[in-house]
């Protein structure tokens, strides 16, 4: 774990009172400390936001909205969550912001809740191809509550926007269905996002539309991607990704009848007492992306992505779509090896210190538990202060690694030593914030 006097402070007093969960979590710092992150949806927060989920404010309950509490002695989290609400409405330009969802998914069920009824019909990606399961998983509330009907990738090898989404499609689901709302925004999509469209096909049928921005929400907040805004109704986040905040949820609106609707679907619709030690942590992590710096961060977070992509590529493995405009990639492992799967593949990488997660790619014929690829991110290690040249590096050690695998256990174990060693060298480069 990097030295921090007061992340250390607080580790020395839990070891007085309970040394084994103290001896695990030093264990995690360390862990983080010496590999590389390459999950797309992780990052590392500053010590600022990490100090400020750690304080007093777990204490209290804050039931209800500042002004309105259904307690007492809420004066100073009717402030911290008015601070976090008007830096989220600053950053991403818009009127309104609920602070208070546990998560992305709690943000997705309470934007639902809200603006659809039991049984009705709303319309996202094929889920296989890139969307969450809160976007109409059938063993999701989503799905189970409400009937999804499901809009394409290109999947002609030959279209120029192969595998990116089928705008001409997502307008012949939403008027053969007439869904009343339209959700865009994904988990595992490599491109621009085109809201403009979006609210076109929307309009056509009379849907709401709905951005879930959670992998891209600080790019958009910083310009390197577009904003959803005008075009959307209604916009959810996580705020732990390319956010660089702790782990949770916002949901963003312009519509100020929305906005009273989402409210009362956050509370008292599906939450009690607000998480006030975090929306703090969300405040912070607001005010730090609200400086010049951070957009130099998020353009750092492509052209990593960017790099990492092209490495990988020059190494003979397929980039989906043919490469990233943000900070994910989906790598389709089956063009270095037909026998290479992601579940094998992350398993590897984790020995030498390179954490991924296996993903399904695009008509992908494996089950989730295998796949046939990884989904790769650059938001940790930009973070870390890794640049273009040190991505390229990565990208040798993953095709080593893998290619060790493919060649047996013995050689695996040699070359994973090996690299696991050279990341430890470089993690002591660029340490953690």
């Amino acid at each position: 774990m990097p030295h921090d006097p007061i992340t250390d402070a607080a580790l020395d007093l839990l070891r007085e009172t309970d040394a084994e969960v103290a001896d695990i979590i030093a264990a995690e710092g360390a862990r983080q400390a010496t590999t590389i992150e390459l999950i797309a949806s992780e990052n590392h927060v500053s010590p600022a936001v990490m100090h400020a989920m750690g304080t007093c404010l777990t204490n209290k309950y804050a039931e209800g909205y500042p002004g309105a509490r259904y307690y007492g002695g809420c004066v100073h989290h009717d402030q911290v969550e008015r601070v976090a609400q008007d830096r989220a409405k600053q950053l991403f330009n818009c009127n309104f912001a609920n602070v208070q969802p546990h998560s992305g998914a709690s943000a997705n069920a309470a934007a639902f809740l809200a603006l659809l009824k039991p049984g009705d019909t709303f319309a996202s990606l094929v889920l296989s191809d890139g969307g969450h399961l809160s976007h109409g998983l059938k063993v999701n509330m989503s799905g189970k509550w409400f009937n999804p009907v499901h809009y394409p990738l290109h999947y002609d090898e030959n279209h120029p926007q192969f595998e990116q989404i089928d705008y001409d499609a997502v307008k012949r689901v939403c008027r053969e269905h007439q869904p009343k709302l339209l959700m865009c925004g994904y988990s595992a999509y490599p491109r621009v996002i085109d809201f403009k469209l979006m609210r076109e096909a929307a309009d056509e049928c009379g849907a709401i539309m709905l951005a879930d921005i959670a992998h891209i929400a600080g790019l958009v907040a910083t310009g390197v991607h577009p904003s959803p805004f005008p075009h959307a109704h209604v916009v959810t986040t996580t705020t732990h990704k390319t956010l660089r905040g702790p782990r949770g949820g916002l949901i963003l609106s312009d519509d100020e009848e929305m906005s009273k609707k989402i409210n009362r679907a956050i509370f008292p619709g599906m939450q009690g007492g607000p998480l006030m030690h975090i929306i703090a942590a969300k405040a912070v992590a607001f005010g730090e992306a609200l400086r010049p710096d951070f957009k130099a961060y998020c353009q750092q977070i492509v052209a990593n992505a960017r790099a990492l992509a092209a490495g990988l590529s020059e190494h003979g493995y397929r980039i989906t779509s043919g490469g990233t405009d943000n900070h994910v990639m989906l790598v389709d492992l089956r063009a270095r090896d037909q026998n290479l799967t992601g579940a094998d593949a992350e398993r590897w990488l984790e020995a030498a210190g390179i954490i991924t997660n296996k993903n399904g790619v695009p008509n992908d014929p494996r089950p989730p538990r295998v796949t046939s690829g990884l989904r790769l991110g650059s938001p940790a290690t930009t973070t870390r202060g890794f640049n273009e040249t040190d991505m390229h590096q990565v990208a040798a050690w993953i095709d080593e690694v893998l290619a060790a695998g493919l060649t047996g256990e013995d050689q695996l174990a040699r070359t994973s030593q090996r690299v696991r060693a050279s990341v430890r060298e470089m993690c002591d480069q660029h340490p953690l914030p």
